[in-house]
């Protein structure tokens, strides 16, 4: 039987390698580089946002307060203006050291959870393709999947959604990767 214990190699070694190719595509690739885009009349809309003394929180807009609000013909008639959600985080400074060592206790965490389903699934000795196979078929759901509701119930750009994806399969086959080449034998 393969232990989680006996995986901590490959957990780190993909969460190793995740982080640095994470850090590739976000910096280096320019797939992400259209993700966002400025306002038209950003000081006005942040002046708009701070007298409303917004707080941090996602926000709807229109509202509606329930389904049969969402048929009332006055708030119809909000839809045909902008529909959307809008994020309002802290304001201070990006902190982007507790992003960084959030991102890396996340990658230890799925790397985990890949070796849970992988041990669980195959036995010490299994052939490199077995376990690139479960270790990448985890690691690419944990990586990707869950992007998918963001378009669907969120309203996020489909192509947004699909170059994470695209960037979580190359997670999951690094991760594969790690696990197969690692794998007690």
């Amino acid at each position: 039987m393969v232990t989680i214990g006996m995986l901590w190699l490959p957990i780190l070694i993909a969460t190793v390698l995740v982080f640095v190719a994470s850090n590739l595509v976000w910096m280096v690739l320019p797939h992400h580089k259209s993700d966002t885009r400025p306002l038209p009349d950003e000081p006005a809309a942040i002046d708009v946002l701070a007298r409303q003394g917004v707080k941090p929180g996602v926000y709807r807009f229109p509202w509606a307060r329930s389904m049969a609000e969402m048929k009332d013909p006055a708030y119809l008639e909000k839809l045909k203006g902008p529909v959307g959600f809008v994020t309002v985080t802290p304001s201070r400074p990006f902190a982007m050291g507790k992003a960084m060592a959030g991102w890396i206790a996340y990658l230890v965490v799925m790397g985990v959870f890949v070796a849970y389903v992988t041990s669980r699934t195959l036995g010490a000795d299994a052939p490199y393709l077995q376990v690139f196979r479960v270790a990448g078929t985890v690691a690419i759901l944990a990586y990707s999947a869950a992007h998918v509701p963001d378009a669907i119930w969120w309203g996020k750009p489909w192509r947004n959604v699909a170059t994470e994806v695209l960037d979580g399969v190359v997670y999951g086959l690094l991760t594969a990767g790690s696990f197969a080449g690692f794998w007690p034998r």
